[in-house]
Formats: C-alpha cells, structure tokens, sequence
C-alpha cells in the first residue's frame, strides 16, 4: 500500500517546477495489466508518486491512452473509466485526441510486455518504429512537434533505431528513451566521474541471458562512460561470451576480475556463499572495447550469487577503485518514480534530462551484442557505432531522504 499523501501545501511538486498548467498526455501502451510499464507510468502520472520522503502530485493530465493488446487481465478500459480518459484505437487518433491535428503536449510510447514474436536472436520484436513512425506522420503534417519519451531502447534492428534518432534530430524535438535504472537510488549516492580517465569498468546483475537484462546492463555502463574525460567517441568493438569462456577471458586478463570482487562487495541482497566461478555455464560477459581505449564488461551472473545491479570502475589518473549499486526499492518509492520524475521535467521545460545519443549507443551495442552470441560468440568489429557527444554534468538520479530535486 503506498503511503497517503501530505497536504497539497507540502507537495513536492512546487518545489521542482512541475507545478500547473498541466501538460496534456498521450499514453501510446503495448499492453495494459497489473505491474505493466503502462500501470507504472500512468498510474503515477495519475495518481502522483513518492521519491523518498517527499510526494509529488499528478505531473501532467493522461488526455489519452492508445493500447495495442488487449491483456486478459487488462485494466485500461477501467482506467480509462475511472478517471476520464478517452480510449483511441490507433495512435494518430491518441495524439490528435480524434481531431487529425496535434493535440498533445507531449507523447509516451511505452512498448513494453505483450504477446510479440522473439526472433533467432532472443529479440523481441515490439513494434516501437511503427509506433513512433505514426507519430512521426501526425508531427510532419501538423507541422510542430512535442516532447517523445520511449520506453526502453529504441528498436531491436539498428538501422530503425538510427532512423529514429535522425527523426528527433530533423523535426527537433526533445526525446529521451531507456529505463529506470540511470535514474534510480544508488547506495552509496556515486556521482559519475565527470572529466576524469577510466580506464575499465564492470556492471553485473543477476539473471540469466536476456535482451531486458542486458539493456539494463549497459544503460548503467553508459551512463557512467559518457562523463569521461574527452566525452563520447563510440565503441570500437563487441563480443558475448559464455560459460568457461567468461572466465578463460578473465585468466587471459581480457577483462578485470578484481572489479567483480569490488562491484559483489555493494550487493544489498545477500547472494550464495563462494565464488562467481561456481555459477558455471550460467553467467555471461559482454566485453566491450571503447574507440578511446575504455574497455566494458557487462556480467550476466546466475547461480544466486548476486540479484542486484552493480558497477565497479577503475580510474585512470590515480587507480581508484569506484563502486555503487544501484536500489530497486520497495513499491511506495520504487524505481519507476524518479524515471517519471526525469521524463515530466523535459515535458515542462523542454530539455532531455539524459542525451537521446545514450540511448542510441546503448540499442546498437545491444544489437551488436546479441549478433555476436548467435553468431557463435565472435567478436564483432562496430564500425557503425561511431556515436559522439558530450553529456550534460552530474545527470539526474533520485537521492535518499527525499533530496530528489
């Protein structure tokens, strides 16, 4: 049960700028069912949501709601009694609110859970371009444009992906996409080591192979590599790895194993006693080298040693071993809440709280990555992932007690 809310006069909301008038939203969903990513997000968007100790009221007014699968346990059309919503059976008609003209002041794709096919690659194929290129459809004929959120990465095929940045660059809207996890608490609060070298970083989570898994995996690597010293320049090459041969690539140093040990050390829940190498043939390693020299190691760690993502990184001017871990937290200030928090602040001001270019590095390192396993665990050269950009300083990312601001 979440926590009641405090008197209007002790709301958050005034504090952050998300303060009336309120932005009308479209809701584009894949599905809608207890627990979706469409619940997470327009529940809170509805109802307002805590982060740590302080609650924020209803950031914008949901004006409409778009659902592509109807789940057996679909609670849509409840919502969308319960509070008013119009329900819209295509998505051109959800962002012009039936009118044929843009009528939104800001579009949520959330393409996320469903019954869509998965390909020989374990990709699942959400239909996110299909989606954003109704959107696109309605903005070149309206002739303006508004902010677009994306859930998760931005296509499974890296060419769609990229046409989909180049739409945000030609019609110049603001557009973040990706997950939680960059924004969610972290114990202890590391910021990234804006301007400084690192020479190698580590991220592991529990789990076993899997897109969702590894996505997470590497939006955390990123969104600590872009504050490095020199910026952005792209990723040289990459290769997954499984079983022994995570552990042969450690013995032929092609990755840190002190790193493991240092990002294991954050966990906050308890994992199995003894050692990594006792999982066996149920962990994975993405091995990732950077253009400037960075190299990443992305782990997929089974066996129960470890259910909590983690990043340990070694600096390049001083060897400093940093580590955090990164807080999925209890319902009443989940992870959900500070990524709502992120996306309604570019709603109302009009400014990304994160770079767009992360999260199209990340979809093309994903893809990459999954190539390499079906291809039989080859490294891949990635000339095409040539992605450069400077990252704002010290991003947002929600702090224990309530300094969420």
């Amino acid at each position: 049960m979440h926590p009641p809310a405090p008197p209007p006069s002790k709301s958050a909301s005034d504090k952050t700028g998300l303060s009336p008038p309120r932005k009308k939203i479209a809701a584009l969903c894949s599905t809608f069912h207890f627990r979706s990513h469409a619940d997470n997000f327009v529940m809170r968007c509805l109802e307002g949501y805590w982060i740590g100790q302080d609650f924020h009221d209803p950031p914008c007014e949901v004006a409409s709601l778009y659902v592509d699968q109807i789940h057996q346990a679909d609670v849509s059309e409840r919502v969308s009694m319960a509070y008013d919503i119009p329900r819209f059976n295509s998505v051109t008609d959800a962002i012009t609110l039936g009118t044929g003209e843009l009528a939104a002041d800001a579009v949520l794709i959330i393409i996320e859970h469903g019954d869509y096919p998965e390909n020989e690659k374990l990709q699942k194929l959400y239909p996110r371009y299909e989606v954003m290129a109704e959107v696109m459809e309605v903005f070149r004929k309206s002739g303006r444009s508004v902010p677009v959120y994306l859930d998760k990465h931005l296509s499974h095929d890296w060419t769609k992906a990229r046409e989909m940045y180049g739409w945000s660059r030609e019609l110049g809207f603001p557009m973040m996409a990706g997950s939680s996890l960059p924004v969610t608490f972290r114990q202890p609060e590391l910021e990234a080591p804006t301007g400084r070298k690192i020479d190698e970083m580590l991220v592991v989570g529990g789990g076993w192979y899997g897109e969702s898994w590894l996505l997470h995996l590497m939006e955390i690597a990123q969104t600590f590599a872009e504050q490095r010293a020199g910026g952005e320049t792209g990723i040289k090459s990459v290769q997954l790895v499984s079983g022994i041969g995570v552990w042969r690539a450690a013995l032929e140093r092609r990755w840190d194993r002190s790193l493991l040990d240092a990002a294991l050390a954050r966990r906050l829940a308890p994992g199995l006693d003894g050692q990594p190498e006792d999982a066996g043939r149920r962990c994975i390693a993405c091995l990732i080298e950077y253009r400037d020299g960075l190299r990443a190691t992305l782990m997929c760690l089974g066996g129960g040693f470890n259910f909590d993502y983690l990043i340990a990184m070694r600096m390049g001017d001083d060897n400093e071993v940093l580590s955090t871990a990164f807080e999925r937290p209890a319902e009443s200030a989940d992870n959900m809440s500070p990524l709502i928090h992120s996306i309604m602040r570019m709603v109302h001001t009009g400014q990304p709280q994160a770079p767009i270019e992360r999260t199209l590095l990340t979809t093309g390192a994903l893809a990459y990555l999954l190539d390499s396993g079906y291809r039989g665990q080859i490294r891949l050269e990635t000339p095409d992932l040539d992605v450069s950009y400077q990252a704002p300083p010290n991003p947002y990312f929600a702090r224990h007690q309530g300094q969420s601001a």
